[in-house]
């Protein structure tokens, strides 16, 4: 399953005028988008976090790139079942020069997920042991 474009966009905004929330704060706006991703994997019958292979994000300012890695982190590193704090998945990050549409769009996330039972790297590093 493949979610793109997800951002912090307020879902009661007007379509014709999205607000975005939290403004200048990069760390939330990856948190927002992240869980709306999770809600739209479980929405289509995954487990959600779990599901996520790989993360791709988009960061309009380069000094917000902590931050950003720091909102995955603190939402995927939960789901790590080694429990090292790493998300479990693939993931790139990438500076767009020139930013997005809306200027106060900092982050923009797409998830890749596999629905059904795989086994993480971890996991199957413990079955050769």
């Amino acid at each position: 399953m493949f979610v793109s474009g997800t951002t912090s966009v307020d879902p009661y905004s007007p379509t014709n005028a999205p607000r975005m929330l939290h403004p200048e704060d990069a760390r939330q706006q990856t948190r927002v988008a992240l869980e709306e991703s999770i809600r739209a994997i479980q929405g289509l019958g995954g487990k959600g976090a779990e599901d996520i292979v790989r993360v791709k994000m988009f960061v309009t300012r380069h000094k917000d790139c902590e931050a950003v890695g720091r909102g995955i982190s603190e939402i995927l590193g939960k789901y790590n079942r080694a429990g090292s704090g790493m998300i479990g998945a693939a993931a790139i990050m990438i500076v767009v020069n020139g930013g997005f549409i809306d200027k106060g769009m900092l982050v923009e996330i797409e998830v890749d997920a596999v629905m059904g039972q795989i086994y993480t790297v971890y996991e199957k590093i413990a079955t050769l042991s």
